[in-house]
């Protein structure tokens, strides 16, 4: 099967390296187009913890959830920027997008609008209970993704922290 326009969901973790390397090796046969794309998850746990209960620190606590999403989307912005040089090293062409919010809702939608042929993302390996509370943004794309996904193993999480 042949693509021509590729998905690649990359989270910044060890694995995305690989997840890149595939990615260019599956697109260069055809020079299908790589659209990397990250979310930005914001659960709120590096801020200041509210302290107040009468809103003495609401002001506080805005500015601070403000500085923290400008500097994760400044990170993120620069890391996709040289990942996206990276793919142009190759001669493949490249776009890539982040957004803030769940990945899996994100990388099917971004799949949908986009009109992928594939996606490509990895698997961090957890199992059991970690994978139920954790969730699994790679289980949640193969099952509902409109086209093929290649999920890319990792090393399992017990793995990587003996290592």
């Amino acid at each position: 099967m042949t693509y021509q326009k590729i998905l690649v969901a990359l989270d910044r973790s060890f694995q995305s390296e690989t997840i890149l390397k595939q990615a260019i090796a599956i697109a260069k046969p055809t020079q299908a187009e790589l659209i990397l794309f990250h979310a930005l998850m914001f659960d709120g746990r590096n801020i200041d913890a509210y302290s107040g209960i009468y809103g003495q620190n609401v002001l506080s606590l805005s500015s601070s959830v403000q500085e923290h999403i400008e500097t994760q989307t400044q990170e993120v912005e620069s890391w996709l920027e040289s990942c996206a040089q990276k793919v142009q090293a190759e001669g493949l062409p490249v776009e890539y997008s982040w957004r803030i919010g769940d990945p899996s809702s994100w990388i099917r939608e971004m799949a949908k609008t986009c009109d992928v042929d594939l996606v490509i993302l990895g698997r961090r390996g957890r199992r059991g209970l970690a994978e139920v509370f954790l969730g699994s943004v790679s289980n949640h794309v193969v099952h509902y993704a409109p086209c093929s996904v290649l999920v890319v193993q990792g090393k399992d999480v017990s793995e990587s922290e003996e290592s």
